[in-house]
This record gives structure tokens, C-alpha cells and sequence, in this order.
């Protein structure tokens, strides 16, 4: 009961007066909120999403009314894979002002500079589109590449792909990791990123101690009208001028 309770008070809490941001009926809500992050996301004024093909059917107007501010869509992994909603939400999440920008989920088995070829046919160059996004991770469940490259290796290759991509779109690339991802290969070594840090489980600054980072991705288990099913939910570090001034910067 406690548990149901602490869902609908987050839920409540998120809808109401419009966010700071403008034109917002309602906040995402989560269907599973953590404790130890609780109401926490609530004080920061931007949120997201992070779509993929699992997200056929995305009413973008709905979403954007109920206060959805950017969203990350998946485009390709490793060298052969290109996400078939890409192009839909792509476009669709444009046409009603939610600004999105394209990912890559990276493959242990190929190298980087393949990956970055790939993706770079696939994601077109857009004035208005958010930094791409390297997604990086363990694939333990893989078919096909289980690996786990030593450290120096990891961040090599992470260095390969982000140096390709801002040279193609001409904007400073965002690296998204996992909490096990980032310890094992001690990420924070990479100088000069701008980071995405999945942390669903306690705060972000707990989790990532003296981290900088730029988004959270704070849950999956967010409950979004507009679109089916549980969805990624990611906020901005940075008030509404933060915002503005950040998806404005060249």
C-alpha cells in the first residue's frame, strides 16, 4: 500500500501548473519509482525520453503536452543495424518542437571507426537536433559479442567514435553509460565529455561521485501519455534557461 501510495503521490506531484519550460499539463510519471530516488527528479525543470524500435506507436503531440522537452532516439548499433522507427521518430518528434538527437548503441566486437561510418550514413546533419549520443554498455545477453576489452581499450575506442562524430556534425558529442560500465573502465578518465549517466537506483551524484555530467537517465519504468508501455525517462542538469541557452550553443 505504502508502495502504491508513494506512485501516485510522485505522479501527483509532477502534474498541475504548467513547468517552467512552458506548455506542460503533466510530468512523466514513473510506475515503479526507487526509494532512494523518490521525488527528486521533480526539481529540475527540462525532462526526456530515450526512444527505440520498441516504441512503435508514439502519439508525439500527447507527449509533448504532457511535458516531454527532448527525446533520444536510437538510430544504429555496431556496424549493420539501423533502428526501422528511426526515421518516424525522427521526424515526428521535430514537427511538434520536442528536440531530439540520435544515438548509437556501440558494439564490443567491431571497431570504432566502422561504428562511427555507420552512423554517420544513417543520422543526418540537422542545425536543430541535440549532440549525437554514444551508448555505451555491457552486453551480456548478446548473440554474437560478450567481450569485456580491458579499460584502456574501452576508452580508446570510445575516444575514436566521439572525435569522428564531431568532426561529421560539428557539435560536442554525449557518451551515455551504465553505473557497471563506467567503474569497470573508469570513464571519468575521458576528458572533455559530456555525459549521460544512467542511475535508477540512487541519485546521480551519489552514484557518480564529483562526475559533471549534463542529462540523467533516472528511470525505466516511466509512464508517459502518448506512448505505450514503460519508456526511459532523463532529465536536464539545468534550469529552463540552462536549457535554452545550452540547445542553442553552436
Amino acid at each position: 500500500m505504502l508502495r502504491v501510495g508513494l506512485i501516485i503521490l510522485v505522479l501527483l506531484a509532477a502534474c498541475g501548473a504548467p513547468a517552467p519550460t512552458g506548455g506542460w499539463s503533466c510530468r512523466a510519471g514513473d510506475t515503479d519509482p526507487h526509494p532512494e530516488v523518490g521525488r527528486l527528479p521533480l526539481r529540475y525543470a527540462v525532462h526526456g525520453v530515450e526512444l527505440s524500435r520498441w516504441q512503435s506507436g508514439v502519439d508525439w503531440g500527447l507527449a509533448r503536452g504532457a511535458g516531454v522537452n527532448f527525446a533520444f532516439v536510437k538510430a544504429t548499433e555496431g556496424g549493420d543495424l539501423f533502428d526501422p522507427m528511426f526515421p518516424s521518430h525522427w521526424t515526428k518528434s521535430a514537427a511538434v518542437g520536442v528536440r531530439r538527437g540520435a544515438y548509437h548503441l556501440f558494439y564490443l566486437c567491431r571497431p570504432a571507426a566502422e561504428q562511427a561510418r555507420w552512423f554517420i550514413a544513417h543520422v543526418p546533419r540537422d542545425p536543430l537536433a541535440l549532440p549525437p549520443v554514444l551508448d555505451m554498455e555491457w552486453t551480456p545477453t548478446s548473440p554474437t559479442c560478450r567481450i569485456r576489452p580491458v579499460p584502456a581499450v574501452v576508452r580508446a575506442e570510445a575516444r575514436v567514435f566521439l572525435n569522428a562524430v564531431r568532426r561529421h556534425y560539428g557539435q560536442q558529442p554525449i557518451l551515455y553509460v551504465t553505473p557497471d560500465f563506467y567503474d569497470d573502465n573508469d570513464m571519468g578518465r575521458l576528458s572533455g565529455v559530456t555525459f549521460w549517466l544512467r542511475s535508477v537506483a540512487a541519485p546521480v551524484r551519489a552514484r557518480y561521485p564529483g562526475q559533471a555530467w549534463t542529462f540523467w537517465q533516472y528511470s525505466g519504468t516511466g509512464s508517459v501519455p502518448g506512448i505505450a508501455g514503460d519508456v526511459d525517462l532523463n532529465l536536464f542538469n539545468g534550469s529552463a534557461q540552462h536549457w535554452a541557452a545550452w540547445v542553442s550553443a553552436p
